[in-house]
């Protein structure tokens, strides 16, 4: 609790991860298909959908940088009927886009609306903020394992009503005709935990503690610039969102001219032991947006996607910094990258799966990598 800024009137509820975190706070708000829930394009799915799913959505848009400002979700918590919730992202999974989340929060408060935010991205690399009512975050965006998240909120917003999950561990009394429900956070996490997980969360946290934030953020702000620099020097290579003008963390989206994204992604693993996330990032609004697709653009490749095929499906490349990247990592990667926007026959050849869109090299493609180029796989994590 005391990572995520919280006090004693406060709980937090172990989960799967962000997504299931968030699905949990949908079902515990008991909302309506008459209450508003405020939440931007920029979202990543778990904090659209959960949201689509129980509510009627409003949603506050971007600019063609990827971004929007305070006065633009104050306009959006100012429409009528009034929000029950709003839902905002602390930092893009996507282009690294932090928004101005404390005065966010403010506005909303200043109107008697409730914020959740979705914190998977902020978590590992930013504090989080003091002032949200509801957080939440997973455990392998911070250099712990996978199956383990958290959901961190008001005790009193969890000590009534039926719980996301029935089940053992999560009562006082049961019998054929009446439950007594323990209190939170027990309440909410019938099943057996994920022991390991949690424990390895744990450490996770007290390891970003015992670092801290001072570090982790001048460590992390040197290599965004030097990554943000490098990519725009090279020809035919466009980064997406914000300009420098903006808060990111060390995360980039780009494409590169006249190039597949999911072939550069290839080239990168198979010619230069690098790896990176291609794809939409499960936020495709956010990506047709900065990709400034239009509307009969969408409407071909959902026509695609409904046949089967992947091949032509939009997205970008993300390279992204973490507290084990180096600036030699970023340079090598920067190298690679200027090789294959280059746009040349490489030494490997490659197969476009028409069902995934996704480029598998042929033959043994370890044959190319040379020993410089297997050291350059520190340079990018999810």
């Amino acid at each position: 609790m005391r990572f995520a800024n919280r006090g004693d009137n406060d709980v937090a509820i172990l989960c799967r991860n962000t997504t299931e975190a968030i699905n949990h706070l949908a079902y515990r708000l008991r909302l309506t298909r008459e209450d508003v829930v405020v939440t931007s394009v920029v979202e990543h799915h778990a904090n659209l959908l959960p949201w689509a799913r129980v509510a009627t959505c409003r949603y506050i848009e971007c600019g063609v940088d990827g971004t929007f400002s305070v006065a633009d979700v104050c306009a959006a918590l100012d429409q009528s009927p009034k929000p029950r919730l709003l839902a905002i992202t602390g930092a893009s999974n996507v282009s690294g886009w932090v928004p101005p989340i404390d005065a966010i929060i403010e506005a909303a408060h200043e109107r008697g609306i409730q914020v959740a935010v979705d914190a998977a991205q902020l978590a590992p690399h930013r504090p989080m903020p003091t002032t949200a009512d509801f957080l939440s975050f997973s455990g392998h965006k911070m250099y712990a394992p996978f199956g383990a998240g958290v959901l961190i909120g008001p005790r009193v917003a969890f000590e009534t009503g039926d719980p996301f999950l029935a089940g053992g561990g999560a009562v006082e009394l049961v019998d054929l005709d009446e439950v007594v429900w323990t209190a939170p956070p027990e309440r909410e996490e019938a099943g057996s935990p994920n022991v390991i997980g949690a424990v390895a969360l744990g450490v996770a946290v007290d390891e970003l503690a015992r670092i801290g934030w001072p570090a982790i953020i001048a460590h992390e702000n040197e290599l965004s610039a030097q990554l943000r620099d490098g990519l725009r020097k090279i020809a035919g290579v466009t980064v997406l969102g914000p300009g420098a003008e903006h808060e990111t963390l060390a995360a980039a989206a780009f494409t590169v001219e006249g190039m597949p994204h999911a072939l550069v992604a290839a080239r990168l693993s198979a010619e230069f032991a690098i790896g990176v996330r291609h794809g939409c990032f499960c936020a495709h609004p956010y990506l047709t947006r900065i990709l400034g697709l239009s509307p009969a653009d969408i409407a071909q490749f959902r026509s695609d996607v409904h046949s089967g095929d992947r091949r032509a499906v939009p997205g970008a490349v993300r390279a992204s910094a973490g507290l084990s990247t180096t600036a030699e990592d970023i340079d090598r990667f920067l190298a690679a990258l200027t090789i294959i926007a280059r746009n040349e026959a490489g030494p490997v050849e490659y197969r476009q799966d028409l069902r995934s869109g996704d480029f598998q090299p042929l033959g043994d493609a370890a044959d190319w990598w040379t020993d410089s180029a297997a050291t350059q796989a520190g340079c990018s994590r999810s």
